[in-house]
């Protein structure tokens, strides 16, 4: 592959992606198409944007012009989806923008690739299209969908299109599946970067339920190289899951995040359950590592470790996140190429 087309690439798993791919392909040019919403953060590539090989296009997958502009201009060779609105909190308060990016938006990125006849797609899926999990069994690929969120029914809707646009049209596309991401650049909100930031400022740690939901946890640099993998190896049709051997309650992820901070459990703090919260999630990822030759590489204790450091080391980042700077550190900083 000589040229893909990202989306969504500045956002969390995104941003990690196409840093992974530069620093292992020398030959491979990128294309990171992306909104630029609250999660989107063009600093989270700070330390490529001098990189020739790497060029940004401000902008919605929604807007097929758009799409069909970049792809008749630009000779790819595969492009990979990541834009998707993926917080569960925010889409039981609003599923709008959730239907229109995780559906329409995939729905107009299949017929803009179909058109344009790239020979190769991927769509970045997740674990909770799975729905949950009792406390034995993991999720396979031939596990049946039964989504229980907005947020997942949503990528669960984009999920069977692409399935439907292989099976109807022969379209050249692959689907992959992971379990929790954690590592550098995820936006605050979220379960790790938000307790460490709050344990760090002596704020308190709010846990939902009785913290006894148990999620599998991947580094997000396993993942990439597991999309990567599937990119380069997988088989059209296919699904392929990715888990990180790292389950955890949510209680016991949140007395290990305080003990590597050197913090009290007094800090945390038990509050009422998410709505329809799924009670486990666990990968089967033995697909992926027998047809992709894929394995994860970081122990979780020690993946955990790292992402605190990255986070201590990074709080001025962390800050403009929290407090809508980031905003005006675009204009300064990439003005002219918005």
């Amino acid at each position: 592959m000589k040229c893909i087309m990202v989306t969504g690439g500045c956002g969390f798993i995104g941003s990690n992606f196409i840093r992974l791919m530069l620093d292992s392909y020398p030959e491979l040019s990128i294309i990171n198409l992306d909104k630029l919403t609250y999660a989107g953060n063009l600093e989270n590539l700070a330390d490529r944007k001098d990189d020739p090989r790497l060029s940004f296009r401000k902008g919605d997958i929604c807007k097929r012009e758009l799409i069909d502009d970049i792809l008749q201009h630009a000779d790819v060779d595969a492009v990979v989806n990541f834009a998707a609105e993926s917080h569960v909190d925010r889409s039981i308060l609003d599923s709008g923008p959730f239907v229109q990016t995780n559906i329409v938006g995939t729905q107009v990125l299949l017929d803009a690739c179909r058109a344009a006849k790239i020979p190769r797609y991927l769509q970045v899926s997740t674990d909770e299209v799975y729905g949950s999990l009792g406390a034995e069994g993991f999720f396979t690929e031939d596990t049946p969908l039964a989504p229980n969120s907005p947020y997942s029914a949503c990528k669960t809707s984009a999920d069977l299109l692409v399935r439907a646009y292989v099976h109807t049209y022969g379209f050249p596309a692959i689907t992959t599946r992971c379990s929790n991401n954690y590592g550098p650049y995820q936006f605050p909100e979220k379960l790790i970067p938000l307790f460490i930031s709050n344990a760090t400022n002596d704020q308190s740690l709010p846990v939902y339920g009785t913290g006894e939901n148990v999620r599998d946890w991947i580094h997000v640099e396993d993942h990439c190289r597991g999309i990567d993998a599937a990119l380069r190896k997988g088989e059209e049709g296919e699904i392929y899951n990715f888990g990180g051997n790292a389950e955890m309650t949510n209680i016991g992820l949140t007395k290990l995040l305080l003990e590597l901070l050197g913090k009290p459990d007094t800090l945390i703090k038990y509050v009422k359950d998410r709505p329809g919260h799924d009670m486990r999630y666990a990968i089967d990822a033995s697909k992926a590592k027998e047809k992709l030759g894929w394995t994860p590489t970081y122990s979780f204790r020690e993946g955990l470790q790292e992402t605190i450091d990255w986070y201590l080391s990074n709080s001025e980042w962390i800050e403009r996140i929290k407090s809508g700077e980031y905003l005006s550190y675009y204009e300064t900083q990439y003005g002219s190429r918005l």
